[in-house]
């Protein structure tokens, strides 16, 4: 993990953090910001009051470190204490985003209050910089998604057209990529979802996000030019900005010992034995993907543990409900492979573990996500579908085989990358770098600055 000490020309810099009511969100987030602390960085983390007590819970207990929140407003429609996605059903997360834009006359008298000298923001508040100008504030987008699926998705190349267009990349994509063969129609359908508005007059969220990367004073992004090279030029040619880059972010080691009941399961078996499937606390499958995933995983012939957002049993394997600690399960030495969504940080942790890594996306970016690490990096094995993106046991059984049998290049390549990931210096040079690049911006007499023309 990164260096703790302090750089120096850090300990005047401000941030503010304001990310969306979402954990999949505040997560890395919270992340970045107990990175910045321990550079030196005084950090003021904005939310509201219910996401509060997990928020401090994860933050470093540091002079530097400060948590504020503000009332989320009522909207018709969202329950009452509603304030993440964890706390409501899909179909009504678009109220949140609405929730939330409520919010910015109380956010525009607390940063005229705290004069961040730089505000970190969300897809979700395209409205930031349009506070932060007058009071000559600069904002960073910071964006918890792979810069391939910005690449892909979000650019000002990607104008609004037919379904149909979302199947391709968008103009000039760098043709090196994974992604530039396209995706199947089924994930172009799921992207669909970005264009949409949802209530009348609310922006769908393609128009947020564009607004908020191309009104920053910077885009901040959680990965490495070793890694998404490609990606990252094609999405600072599209915008004339820069992306700052924080490296992968890499989860501190976990605290603690795992628990009985998880290790009673775990100890029964030889060393890199197991499969540990794992869809993340809001991604949940349908029931008959339930059944597939389950009776897949039964015929690898392997002892698996399943945490699944539904309940049900299997012979060879422990099934559990809700939330489990992933990185320490993915540490047992009986874990040998890790069966994912392909969220951007579980495929991290997995890959850092020493894990053979399984993707089965289920939405969104984690389609991207998969085919960056499967495809660019060649990491991992993403479970074949057919063209409604439907699957089938038999080709579960199938990625985890190949998966457990990787020939010695692909063995080669994920060493490579977990040794990379692991690797103290150049993860620490990473957030170094960072902040130098934060520095030089909040100094600079411009609302953006391009640090990477040379």
């Amino acid at each position: 993990m990164p260096s703790t000490a302090k750089l120096p020309f850090a300990g005047d810099l401000h941030v503010l953090m304001f990310p969306f009511v979402a954990f999949g969100h505040i997560s890395p987030f919270l992340q970045l910001s107990g990175k910045l602390s321990s550079a030196g960085v005084r950090v003021t983390f904005l939310s509201t009051p219910a996401n509060l007590g997990r928020i401090s819970s994860l933050l470093p207990s540091s002079p530097s470190v400060r948590i504020i929140s503000l009332p989320l407003p009522s909207v018709p429609g969202l329950p009452s204490g509603a304030e993440s996605t964890a706390d409501i059903p899909p179909h009504t997360a678009e109220l949140l985003k609405l929730a939330v834009d409520l919010m910015r006359p109380s956010v525009a008298d607390l940063v005229a209050d705290l004069r961040p000298d730089i505000i970190f923001f969300d897809f979700a508040q395209p409205w930031i910089p349009s506070i932060a100008g007058p009071l000559g504030l600069k904002t960073v987008f910071f964006s918890v998604f792979s810069a391939a699926a910005t690449a892909y998705l979000t650019v000002p190349a990607r104008a609004r057209g037919a379904l149909g267009d979302l199947t391709g990349p968008p103009a000039a994509f760098p043709a090196s990529t994974a992604l530039a063969a396209g995706v199947p129609a089924y994930q172009a359908e799921d992207f669909a979802y970005i264009f949409k508005s949802f209530a009348d007059g609310a922006p769908p969220v393609f128009d947020r996000v564009l607004a908020g990367l191309t009104g920053c004073s910077a885009v901040a992004a959680k990965t490495c030019m070793e890694m998404e090279g490609p990606y990252v030029r094609y999405v600072e040619s599209q915008l004339g900005k820069s992306v700052l880059l924080a490296g992968p972010v890499v989860p501190e080691p976990p605290a603690g010992k795992l628990g009985s009941d998880w290790a009673g399961f775990l100890d029964r078996f030889d060393d890199g034995a197991v499969v540990f499937c794992s869809f993340g606390s809001e991604t949940a499958l349908r029931e008959e993907g339930v059944r597939e995933l389950l009776l897949g995983l039964e015929l690898a012939g392997l002892p698996f543990l399943a945490v699944l957002n539904s309940l049900a049993g299997a012979g060879k394997g422990l099934v559990r409900e809700g939330w489990a600690p992933q990185q320490l399960i993915l540490r047992h030495r009986s874990v040998g492979c890790f069966l994912c969504h392909a969220g951007l940080s579980s495929v991290v942790e997995g890959v850092v573990a020493g894990c053979r890594v399984v993707m089965l996306p289920q939405r969104g970016d984690q389609f991207l996500n998969a085919r960056l690490f499967a495809g660019d990096l060649g990491v991992g094995v993403e479970v074949a579908r057919d063209d409604s993106g439907g699957f089938r046991r038999e080709a579960v059984r199938d990625a985890v085989a190949r998966a457990m049998r990787w020939p010695p290049e692909a063995e080669e390549k994920a060493e490579k990358l977990r040794g990379f990931l692991m690797d103290v210096e150049a993860q620490g040079s990473f957030m170094e770098d960072f902040v130098w690049r934060l520095k030089e911006l909040a100094s600079s007499k411009v609302n953006d600055i391009n640090f990477y023309e040379s």
